[in-house]
Parts: structure tokens; sequence; C-alpha cells
């Protein structure tokens, strides 16, 4: 594979950078020889590294919903208290950009695998440090303070994790299979959302309604240190990516071209960040308006009213279900190229947002089923080609930062507002106000990938 994947916007750029062969004055290093390691050792490294980074952000949407108003914010009431435990949930979103630029600086800098493994210790971190905070009732308001400072944490972590794992399979994978092994990265969040179902819905079996509010919801947090464990060592026995080393190497030879990837991508390539923020804006929406908030929707009085056991179960059929989403539009995506999924999924995105809380408000177990099962299908296919789309979109000297950035700032835009919005929209104008603000990302969606490249036909 040739040490980058053309940008949309390269014929502005320094030739040097591209890495096209025959130009004058090229001063291309030879690729370091390597024993490379097989697809399926990359494609499990890569998957269960954004697994775990996953599923510890995940059961904090999940506690955020179904136990912190309670016990961070119980002065406020229910309704005031799960818009503040959404805000701490928020918070996260607002740090995955500064993490991308800070993350992906250094993983276009020292590498690929190193930033991975930085990573996913930070967030391993803060995770069981969130499952040991004491409670509001035990040191008042230091402990929403603590909260949201290791939200933060965890957003820094995540924002600089999804990148480097996509870069890791992108990177090693076959021309014209990088829609396939990218899925892989890709399929950490149906994962993750599957185990953090399921260890919620085991402590709350366990352990009975009361413990699990009073001590059984730490068990997932607790729980992601042995996960970390098991990452930490699979990631740090994966070799760097050939690309990342052939283009260490020319950056030797050039350095004075490659001090700051963070200005050189946003000089060279703003148009790819913004549109790809836009892109992935309905999409963020989508995930965790169906990992997060419908948690909470689907227990409310306001809502269908479920018993929470019923709503983790229905979550974990839902997170099968969008693995295979993902697998599926990824591989299409090799086939028909990635934008014509990506778009297609934004379309259904748009009709399916206005149907979908219509569907809610039946008040039936199989309506919710139904509804937070196809919601997060449609995200999946669309995320399955993102893995490989957004990091083909930029030049390999600043694709870490360049993908995470755009990556992240979608993050903002559809994984930070729409759940901080949907509990007050649905309280003034009702559930299908939320709908309409979905379906506008959704338009936002389709113009953004429309002004993009189609790169999956251009050979790497």
């Amino acid at each position: 594979m040739s040490s980058t994947i053309q940008s949309s916007t390269s014929s502005s750029a320094d030739p040097r950078h591209r890495g096209e062969p025959g130009v004058p004055g090229q001063r291309r290093a030879p690729e370091p020889e390597a024993k490379k390691p097989s697809m399926a050792r990359v494609a499990f490294a890569a998957c269960i590294g954004t697994t775990i980074e996953y599923y510890d952000f995940f059961i904090y949407g999940t506690a955020a919903a179904l136990v912190f108003p309670q016990i961070f914010f119980p002065a406020l009431g229910a309704t005031a208290g799960t818009v503040a435990s959404f805000a701490t949930f928020s918070v996260a979103f607002i740090a995955r950009p500064l993490g991308a630029v800070i993350f992906g600086h250094y993983g276009d800098k020292l590498g690929r695998k190193k930033t991975l493994v930085t990573t996913l210790f930070l967030m391993g971190f803060a995770t069981v440090a969130i499952g040991m905070l004491p409670t509001a009732a035990a040191i008042g308001v230091l402990a929403p303070i603590a909260l949201i400072v290791l939200r933060f944490a965890q957003g820094l972590a995540v924002g600089g994790e999804w990148a480097g794992a996509n870069l890791l399979a992108v990177e090693y994978a076959p021309e014209d299979k990088r829609g396939f092994y990218a899925v892989f990265p890709q399929l950490g969040p149906a994962f993750a959302f599957l185990l953090s179902s399921a260890t919620f819905l085991i402590s709350d079996l366990v352990l009975g309604s009361d413990s699990f509010v009073q001590f059984g919801w730490r068990v997932p947090f607790l729980v992601s240190g042995l996960l970390v464990l098991v990452g930490l060592y699979i990631r740090m026995n994966i070799d760097e990516t050939p690309v990342f080393k052939a283009e260490a190497a020319t950056a030797q030879a050039e350095p004075e071209t490659r001090k700051m990837p963070f200005l050189d991508v946003i000089r060279t390539q703003p148009r790819e960040i913004l549109f790809s923020g836009g892109l992935m804006g309905v999409f963020f929406g989508f995930f965790y308006m169906g990992t997060s908030y419908l948690t909470a929707y689907g227990t409310s009085p306001d809502g269908p009213g479920l018993e929470r056991q019923t709503v983790l179960a229905i979550g974990i059929v839902a997170a099968l279900a969008l693995a295979v989403a993902t697998l599926v539009g990824g591989s299409l995506s090799d086939k028909i190229g990635r934008k014509r999924v990506i778009i297609g999924s934004a379309i259904a995105a748009a009709v399916w947002s206005l149907a979908l809380f219509p569907l809610l408000d039946q008040g039936t177990a199989v309506a919710f089923g139904i509804g937070i099962t196809v919601t997060l299908c449609i995200f999946g296919v669309a995320f399955g080609p993102v893995g490989a789309y957004l990091p083909e979109l930029f030049e390999t000297r600043f694709r870490y930062t360049g993908a995470g950035t755009g990556y992240n700032l979608g993050g903002v835009l559809g994984g930070a507002i729409p759940p901080l919005l949907a509990p007050g929209l649905t309280a003034s104008y009702g559930s299908i106000a939320v709908g309409i603000m979905l379906a506008g990302l959704a338009l936002v969606s389709i113009a953004c990938t429309a002004a993009l490249s189609e790169r999956s036909r251009i050979p790497a």
C-alpha cells in the first residue's frame, strides 16, 4: 500500500508530500522492510481496542440515563436531574475534538501504535475512577464536579482513539478491501453497547433495583479495568503500520514540513474537516439518541414507561443488529462506493426521524424494540464505510489529525447537542420535535457528503 491516499484537494498541496511516483526532486526514503502481521490479527487489535474504549464511553451513557440523576443530582428533581446528567454526558463530546487534535498530533508524529496505547490507558483510568467516585450524598457538590472532570478525560481518550484504530486497519488493508477491513474497528461501538447493556442488566438482575442504584451501577465501571489490561497487551504486540513507517522516513528528510500536523491540515484541507463533521452529525445523533436518550426515554413515565430490565434486554438485541448493519455497509462500500452508501443511509435517516417517535409513543415493548433497532441499523450502514472514507480524504502526513478532527466535530454536532436538547423539546413540543431535529441533521449530512469526493476507486 502506498504511503498516502490522495486527498481531494491534494492538487494544491506540495507534490513532495503526496508520495506521487516520478515527481522530480522527490526525496522518498525506501519503506522499511518488516514482516507484516496477518490482517486477522490487525483487525482483531483494532476491534478490541475500540470495543473497550467505547464500552467505557457507553456505560457512562447508560448510567447517565438510569442512575446518575438520582445519585449525583438528587436535589434537582427528575426532569432537571436528567438534563444535568446528560449535560455531563455531553462534556465528553466537547473534549473529543481536542483529544483528536492532541492525540492526532502525536499519532502523526510518533506513530499510530504508541498513541493508541496511550488513549486506551487514559480511558481505563478515567472509567475505573468513575466507578469509585463518592456520590453527592457523601461529598456534596464535589461529586458532580469530579464526574465532569473524569468524563472530560474519557472524551479526550475516545477523541484520539477512533482515527488511530481505523488507520491501523486501513493502512494495512489491501487496496480493494479497505472498506471491509475498516469495518472491524467500526464494530467496536456495537460490541461495546452490547457489553454495556449486558453488564448493567446482569447487575440489575443479580443485585435488585435498590442495590443497583446504591452500588451495583459501579460494577461495569470497575470491570473495565480488566478489559483495558487485555487491550493494552494486544495493542503493544502489533507493529507500526508500514504506511506510517514510510511517511516517517520521508519526514526525517523533510523536517521543516512536518512540524504541526493540525496547522497543516487546517491550512491544506479545511473543507474536508468541516464536511466530515457535517457528514457525521446525523449518524452520531442516531447512535447516541439510540443508546443513551432512548434508554432513558424507554423507562420514563412520560415515554413508554418500560421496566429497566426490558429496555436493557432490547438494547442487547439492537446491538447485535447494529454489528450486522455495520459489516454490510462497509463491505458494500467496496463494491458501489462510500458516498452512495452514506447518502442512502442519510436519506433513510431523514424519513425514519419523523416516524420514530410516533412509533415509540405507542408505549409497547415491541414498538420500542423496533424503534431502537432500526435507528441503530441506519447508523450502522453509514458507520461501516466511514471507517475507510474519512481517512481516505486526508494526506498521510496529517491523516490521523484530519480524520479524527472531522469525525469528532460530528460528535459535537450530533452526539452532544441532540441528547441535551431532547428532554426540553419533548416537554415543550412533544416527541415529534426531536424527530424534526434529527431530520434536519440528516439533510446537512446529505449535503456535506455530496460535496466530498469519492475515494474508494482511487489507488492508495
